[in-house]
């Protein structure tokens, strides 16, 4: 037997299947998507079996295969094909295709072995046995076992292990291990809510229609969820299975406690707050056919599911559910599409602001609308009102207009809760000294350093290089130094200040990077343990609190500044989430903006939640600037050590693709947002397109001239969420 092997290197020099035989003592065991380890040069390399055959396709005398790791197959055909798919799609490696999919434990060369853990029960071998033979300890683990039939070994805690090895030893008990998965669930109990007219009409669509697209177009508060667990609660009757995508790893906690309050230990959780032990159980209960809805982030649309009902992302404009580095650049949700083909299935995408491209796609009838404009408890969106700091910051204190914090004193006194949005962490933006202007940049990347106050450190969010803060300047040597500009921390400190009787979380990825904090924050402020949850863009989306009767933005601006396309469209988005978690139960709600830009498009369609204002105005400008979704975009990048060459090398690039590619528009190179990213330079060539299939040959080509030059590296990136 002759199998195909994909190793482990995911270089495209060895992106191809390497034939080895198979031993007669492995054969049986030897199956299509298993991992192997086999020779590979003068090294030992792990790698995946692609393909069987009784004959070899080549003259060369083949090597053997060494062992096999896995028992079970870790990649079924469909994975195997969807692999191919993705390797063309987003001209990849096969094999970083495949690793992208895998919990770390089944990754090929995983690095770390994760074991599976047993716990430990024990029973009478015979029900017969009579406690009278026994005295002491033997009749008391006697007596307990005849009551309870099978006893877990940590029940047995004052009991020793020499007497129940004497038990086992005389045929008297019987020993055995049982699977322990780390994550567990409890049955449900069954919390079906009574739906709105709108809503079952949302659910009768999606499951009395032939397989297609739907963009479910909800309202903040309208009730999405329920419309997304009432179809997936239909498909589960029919013996189908369901994944359900949310796009931030703080959103994951709540969405699964509600599904497991609906349907028990049928859920199982895929997301990177897990560790690695989890991941790998969760994987393990999925493939056994234990799980049958499968909840999580971006990566959880690749679970290893048979005979789909059902695939549904929430808030699906996010830009997370875009993997933008490393390789394999897939979206989640053409990787969605594509499954549902394969198992003729529906996609439900859902957002209270869609992306322009889903909404596009309505209009041309390739996906079917459903709307819920109306929250289900009759109340009407918050009340928005929009600051001007232009105006307001003469009277303000810190980083609060005055408005501002009449407002969040009301709710205080009225032992209500209030969010804060600032879409930025640490304490400062940069640090600068007044008197000669030097300013902290990354010695590794194009970048200022952020200061963080608690920790006293300047940190790159990029490379994550810090040191800590100097207290005079390297360049002048004065004492100098001003931190300028705000992070999470600065008004972590400033809301102290102003409201010290009040309890107040910050929910940042410095606050949340510990597991399972993201999880107790979100319980603590929900059980009104704090007052105040400030926070970036995780407190935005998705977040459920019955007392938040106020949302404050502290700076509109900070995406709306961003040199990228769709600044203004993920302003309106992030504006629009977040007002949406105020007033969302019986109390009215209100939100305060606070901007430099009062008059900014982005910023007065939030004010009325006017999606469809706002949709109208975007398109026209993405029209004239031949933006998605009028045109595709395709980041083609180079990177590398030596500016000078690699300016020289991208130039080639370009008049290599003008030769080729008549219909496309090639604009750059030109260095990128961040030109230098942990020493290596970026230059950026920026193609736009109608047809994706004109543009394969010549990537290849491209691809195929470089992959040997270590001083170049090529990255390809369709429709980039931003281009760095």
């Amino acid at each position: 037997m002759v199998a195909g092997v994909l190793v482990e290197i995911t270089n495209k020099n060895v992106d191809r299947i390497f034939e080895y035989n198979v031993p007669s003592t492995l054969e049986e065991n030897v199956k299509i998507g298993v991992r192997v380890l086999v020779p590979f040069g003068k090294m030992m390399l792990e790698g995946f079996v692609c393909t069987l055959s009784d004959k070899k396709e080549t003259d060369k005398e083949l090597k053997e295969v060494d062992s096999i790791i896995d028992t079970d197959i870790v990649l079924n055909d469909e994975l195997l094909n969807l692999g191919k798919w993705m390797q063309k799609e987003t001209v990849a490696s096969l094999m970083s295709c495949y690793q992208v999919m895998l919990p770390k434990a089944l990754k090929a060369k995983n690095g770390s072995v994760v074991s599976i853990r047993y716990d430990t029960y024990y029973k009478l071998k015979n029900d017969s046995i009579m406690s009278e033979q026994f005295s002491g300890k033997q009749k008391e683990i006697v007596l307990l076992l005849k009551e309870k039939g099978l006893v877990l070994r940590k029940e047995l805690f004052d009991i020793s292990s020499s007497s129940l090895n004497t038990l086992l030893k005389h045929g008297v008990l019987e020993k055995i291990e049982k699977e322990h998965y780390r994550v567990s669930y409890e049955s449900g109990k069954i919390e079906k809510k009574e739906l709105t007219t709108m809503q079952k009409e949302a659910v009768d669509a999606v499951i009395n229609s032939s397989p297609k697209t739907f963009l479910l177009h909800g309202v903040t508060g309208s009730g999405k969820t329920e419309v997304y667990m009432e179809i997936i609660d239909y498909y589960l009757k029919l013996g189908k299975k369901s994944i359900v995508l949310v796009p931030e790893i703080s959103l994951t906690p709540q969405m699964v406690d509600r599904f497991r309050r609906r349907f028990g230990d049928k859920i199982a959780a895929l997301h990177s707050a897990l560790s690695d032990g989890e991941k790998y159980d969760e994987w393990r209960r999925i493939c056994r056919g234990e799980a049958s809805i499968v909840i999580g982030a971006r990566s959880a649309i690749f679970a290893p599911l048979d005979d789909i009902g059902i695939i549904i992302i929430d808030e699906e404009h996010s830009d997370s559910y875009k993997q933008s580095d490393p390789s394999p650049r897939y979206h989640a949700r053409d990787v969605a599409i594509y499954r549902a083909k394969t198992h003729n299935c529906s996609v439900v995408l859902g957002s209270a602001t869609p992306s322009l491209e889903s909404m596009a796609r309505v209009q041309k009838r390739v996906y079917e609308y459903l709307s819920l404009p109306e929250r289900i408890n009759g109340k009407s969106l918050p009340e928005v009102t929009i600051i001007d700091m232009n105006n307001a910051m003469k009277k303000s204190r810190g980083h609060f207009s005055n408005e501002l914090i009449s407002a969040i004193d009301d709710r205080l006194q009225k032992k209500e809760q209030v969010i804060l949005l600032l879409n930025r962490r640490g304490y400062s933006s940069f640090v600068m000294c007044k008197n000669c202007g030097y300013t902290f940049k990354c010695p590794n990347c194009d970048i200022t350093l952020t200061y963080h106050k608690t920790s006293n450190t300047l940190r790159c969010h990029y490379c994550g290089y810090g040191d800590k803060e100097p207290s005079i300047c390297p360049s002048c040597g004065e004492k100098s130094l001003n931190n300028l500009g705000v992070g999470t921390e600065k008004i972590e400190e400033e809301l102290q200040k102003l409201f010290p009787s009040s309890k107040i979380l910050r929910m940042d990825y410095d606050t949340t990077s510990r597991k399972g904090m993201h999880e107790e924050m979100i319980s603590k402020f929900k059980n009104h343990e704090y007052d105040i949850l400030l926070g970036t863009q995780m407190v935005a989306k998705g977040l459920d609190f019955s007392l938040v009767t106020l949302v404050g933005v502290i700076n509109a601006d900070t995406s709306l500044n961003i040199p990228d396309f769709r600044s203004s469209e993920n302003t309106f988005s992030l504006l629009s989430q977040v007002a949406g978690r105020s007033g969302r139960a019986e109390k009215i709600g209100s939100v305060v903006i606070q901007t430099y830009n009062p008059d900014h498009y982005s910023i007065s369609y939030v004010k009325n939640h006017n999606y469809f204002g706002f949709y109208k105005r975007e398109m026209e400008i993405r029209k004239q600037l031949k933006y998605p979704p009028y045109y595709y975009l395709c980041n083609l990048r180079v990177c590398g050590k030596n500016q000078e060459y690699l300016l020289g090398e991208a130039l080639k690039i370009k008049r290599s693709l003008e030769r080729n590619l008549d219909s496309v528009m090639i604009l750059g190179p030109s260095v990128g947002n961040t030109f230098k990213i942990n020493n290596t330079y970026h230059y950026n060539i920026i193609l736009k397109y109608k047809n994706k299939d004109v543009l394969y040959d010549i990537f290849e080509k491209i691809i195929e001239h470089y992959k040997t030059n270590i001083k170049i590296k090529i990255d390809i990136d369709f429709n980039p969420s931003q281009i760095l």
